[in-house]
C-alpha cells in the first residue's frame, strides 16, 4: 500500500499501533480528542485533521481505536463524523464495539458507499507497542489482502469471515476468557497467600505448571506482585468487554452461568475500584476481604 491512511484515537493502544504503522514506513494522518496526543505525531512527521469528517475527507482509509460503543458510533456516523467526509471509502475499527453495533454501523456506512471493517485486537498494551498483537478481522478477501501489511505492522492478523460483526465475537470470546482468569486468579493467589505460600513462588509454580494463564504470566509479575498496578487497561474496559459478550450471549439464548459470575465480579470491581483504575487491581477487593497482600517478598532475589 502507497496511500497515506488516516487514524483516529491515540490513547493507550492506539497510539502504539500508530507509532509501529509509521515506523513501517506509511504515512498517516491522526486525529484525537486531546490535541496533546496529536502534537506528539506531528512532531514525528505525521499530519493532523481537525475532526474525523475532515480527515475522510482527505483520505480513503482510516483505522480507528477508540474505548466505548457510543464513542465509536459518534465518530462514525455524528456530528462532523466520517460519513460526512467525501474521500473515504473502508474505515478499520480496531476497537472492541460488540457484534450488534458494529453490524449496525457497517449497514448505515454501506448506505454512504463506506465499507466498515471490525478489526479488534488482542494482546495488551504491551503487545500493541512490540506489535505482536492479535488482529482480527471481518471484511472482504480484498480489504483484507490490501491491508495486510499494515495489519502485519500492528501484530499477527487472523482472517475471521466477511461477515460484519464476527470479528468482534471472536474478541469477546478471547476477552471473557482473560477476564475469567484474572478473577480466578485473583481468588486463588489469595486462598494461597492467607494459607501460608509466598506469592511469588506461587504465580512461579503455576507459571511452570497447567495453571497458567495470562493473568499469572502477565498481570502478576508485571503488575500486581511489584504493587505497580500499571498495566494499562482500565477495569471499566475490562466490564464493558464482558458485558458485551453477555449481551451477545443472551441474544443468542444462552444463559452461561460461569459467564455471568465473571460479569458480576467485574461489576463489582467498577463499582468499589472506579472505571478508571486498573484492572489488576481487582485483586486488591480479595485482599482487604481476607487480609493478604499479594506481593513479590523475594527483594529482588530468585
Amino acid at each position: 500500500m502507497s496511500e497515506t491512511l488516516g487514524f483516529i484515537g491515540l490513547g493507550n493502544m492506539g497510539s502504539p499501533m500508530a507509532q509501529n504503522i509509521m515506523k513501517a514506513g506509511f504515512s498517516i494522518i491522526v486525529h484525537d480528542a486531546r490535541e496533546s496526543a496529536v502534537e506528539g505525531f506531528v512532531k514525528q512527521g505525521a499530519k493532523s485533521a481537525a475532526s474525523p469528517s475532515e480527515l475522510a475527507s482527505t483520505v480513503e482509509t482510516i483505522f480507528l481505536s477508540l474505548p466505548t460503543p457510543p464513542i465509536v458510533e459518534a465518530v462514525a456516523l455524528g456530528e462532523n463524523g466520517i460519513a460526512s467526509g467525501s474521500s473515504i471509502k473502508r474505515v478499520v475499527d480496531l476497537s472492541t464495539t460488540g457484534p450488534k453495533m458494529a453490524a449496525s454501523i457497517a449497514e448505515r456506512l454501506k448506505e454512504r458507499g463506506i465499507r466498515w471493517i471490525d478489526s479488534p485486537i488482542s494482546g495488551g498494551v504491551g503487545g500493541a507497542r512490540a506489535g505482536t498483537v492479535a488482529v482480527m478481522f471481518s471484511g472482504s478477501h480484498e480489504d483484507y489482502s490490501e491491508l495486510t501489511p499494515v495489519l502485519e505492522a500492528i501484530g499477527k492478523p487472523f482472517y475471521v469471515s466477511d461477515t460484519p460483526g464476527l470479528a468482534q465475537t471472536m474478541k469477546l470470546v478471547n476477552n471473557m476468557l482473560s477476564a475469567a482468569a484474572m478473577v480466578l486468579s485473583s481468588e486463588a493467589i489469595v486462598m494461597g497467600a492467607k494459607a501460608g505460600l509466598d506469592p511469588k513462588i506461587m504465580v512461579d509454580v503455576i507459571n511452570a505448571g497447567s495453571g497458567r494463564n495470562t493473568a499469572t504470566m502477565q498481570k502478576f509479575p508485571n503488575s500486581i506482585l511489584p504493587r505497580t498496578f500499571d498495566y494499562g487497561f482500565a477495569t471499566g474496559l475490562m466490564h464493558k468487554d464482558v458485558q458485551l459478550f453477555m449481551q451477545e450471549a443472551e441474544r443468542m439464548g444462552l444463559s452461561l452461568e460461569a459467564c455471568r459470575t465473571v460479569l458480576d465480579a467485574w461489576q463489582k470491581a467498577v463499582d468499589e475500584l472506579g472505571p478508571d483504575s486498573d484492572f489488576t487491581r481487582i485483586v486488591t477487593l480479595e485482599e482487604e476481604k481476607y487480609g493478604v497482600e499479594i506481593r513479590d517478598r523475594s527483594g529482588g532475589n530468585d
